[in-house]
């Protein structure tokens, strides 16, 4: 089993950064693969950025060359560095853990991109 907790969230104006955590707990972290899924109104949850357990890095097309995904092992926690943000990457941000059949979701954090 595997708690996980998104933080980091905000709002930002168009071209701004955040930075987005997830903390996990409860498990082997390092055996998880993890990923960041992103879900705005009426749109259906999409991935965004994932990275397994061997490091291993995916980005959608979307947010190549603006998002970054890391993982830092020795604090459970998973990463995304989000720059230069658009409007179009408001959404719910949705980090979830996977081993096999198995996986686990954080409750998501808010990222609104206005001006």
């Amino acid at each position: 089993q595997v708690q996980l907790v998104e933080s980091g969230g905000g709002l930002v104006q168009p071209g701004g950064s955040l930075r987005l955590s997830c903390a996990a707990s409860g498990s082997i972290f390092s055996r998880y693969n993890m990923g960041w899924y992103r879900q705005a109104g009426g749109k259906q949850r999409e991935l965004v950025a994932a990275i397994n357990s061997g490091d291993r890095i995916t980005y959608a097309d979307f947010v190549k060359g603006r998002f970054s995904i890391s993982r830092d092992s020795a604090k459970n926690t998973v990463y995304l560095q989000m720059n230069s943000l658009k409007p179009e990457d408001t959404a719910v941000y949705y980090c979830k853990a996977n081993a096999g059949l198995m996986n686990f979701w954080g409750q998501g954090t808010q990222v609104t991109v206005s001006s």
